[in-house]
């Protein structure tokens, strides 16, 4: 502003520019508002007990002598930290906390305008390896469901997902508590438990295989990673397909099940579809009109705030191709997370 308090066109230019939202700038903004909010005694209470994040070292958070700033207690908690984990932090923040605000807000209101899905996941229905559930509204008014028949053929997560995503260790956590293992199981125990199920809903596709064996392999490293989730309900249509194409509605509902989903936040969505010939032929004669309604469905889902990946079949089946999808993985992931 110039000395009479007006705008220069420079300051304008200043708030047309967009801002631009990464783990490092809103990680920043996150820093000095805890910096400025909390004594360092009183910071290490908030991030341990009211905002219950891990420590994840091997030492003591409130040691002096290695800890000494709240810079220092802060980047401790936060290593290897994504945006979504620091979306996740600065919504809580934002909504918990009465200290002056160092730009989180700002950085919010940018992420959240940068698409995604809009609205709360309500039913995510996965690992579908028989029947179609058949699903009924327990409670029409708040949309919560109940399966009567079939449900051993799949699993339903009940739980709301993270700002931060669906990992595998949010998965294994809840797959712990479903299957009554105690918690003397160790997480590793309970996560091989409910890989082995997951992959019993892919193990009769090859193709599909292949994506989802080059995927969790990077569980050895972490499962504080978005978690790869096999055959997911997307639409629910209670006939089967016979029955549909005789009713005065027509055709099914267009892919009922997505092959994978990877919840990299609350809103930022991404489906990965592996193409057989069954999609885009009939028998063994291209068809336009399967073609078509593949590629419509694609639109309508990305037009929703989906991302949508597809690999084709053919391409799986080399000596390159579990590093081929390797690379797209890790590629995917430094997009999503930064």
């Amino acid at each position: 502003m110039n000395w009479w308090g007006a705008q220069t066109p420079e300051d304008q230019d200043a708030l047309r520019r967009p801002v631009h939202v990464s783990a490092r700038t809103l990680g920043a903004a996150v820093e000095q508002t805890l910096i400025d909010g909390f004594t360092r005694d009183a910071l290490c209470v908030v991030l341990a007990d009211e905002l219950d994040l891990p420590w994840p070292h091997d030492d003591d958070p409130r040691d002096r002598s290695k800890y000494a700033y709240k810079r220092d207690v802060i980047r401790g908690y936060t290593t290897n930290w994504t945006l979504p984990n620091y979306v996740a932090l600065g919504r809580r923040i934002i909504a918990d906390y009465n200290i002056v605000d160092q730009g989180i807000q700002t950085l919010l209101d940018a992420y959240e305008s940068t698409g995604g899905v809009e609205g709360n996941t309500k039913n995510l229905i996965f690992a579908a390896n028989g029947p179609k559930p058949d699903i009924v509204l327990r409670d029409a008014l708040s949309n919560d469901i109940e399966i009567v028949a079939n449900g051993e053929y799949c699993l339903v997560y009940d739980q709301p997902i993270p700002a931060e995503g669906l990992t595998m260790a949010h998965l294994a956590a809840w797959w712990r508590q479903r299957e009554h293992l105690g918690e003397g199981t160790a997480e590793k125990d309970a996560a091989l438990a409910l890989y082995a199920r997951l992959r019993a809903s892919v193990e009769d596709n090859p193709a599909e295989l292949v994506v989802f064996d080059a995927y969790t392999s990077r569980y050895r490293n972490s499962l504080d990673i978005p978690a790869l989730i096999p055959q997911v309900y997307l639409h629910y249509d209670p006939h089967d397909q016979r029955l549909r194409h005789t009713s005065a509605t027509g055709a099914p509902l267009a892919r009922q099940r997505m092959d994978f989903l990877l919840l990299f936040s609350d809103k930022r969505r991404v489906v990965i579809e592996v193409d057989g010939k069954q999609h885009y032929a009939d028998r063994d004669k291209a068809s336009p009109d399967l073609y078509g309604r593949m590629v419509a469905e694609d639109r309508r889902l990305k037009l929703s705030g989906y991302e949508v990946f597809r690999f084709g079949g053919a391409e799986l089946f080399n000596a390159g191709s579990q590093q081929m999808v390797q690379t797209f993985f890790d590629e995917l992931a430094n997009r999503m997370n930064h």
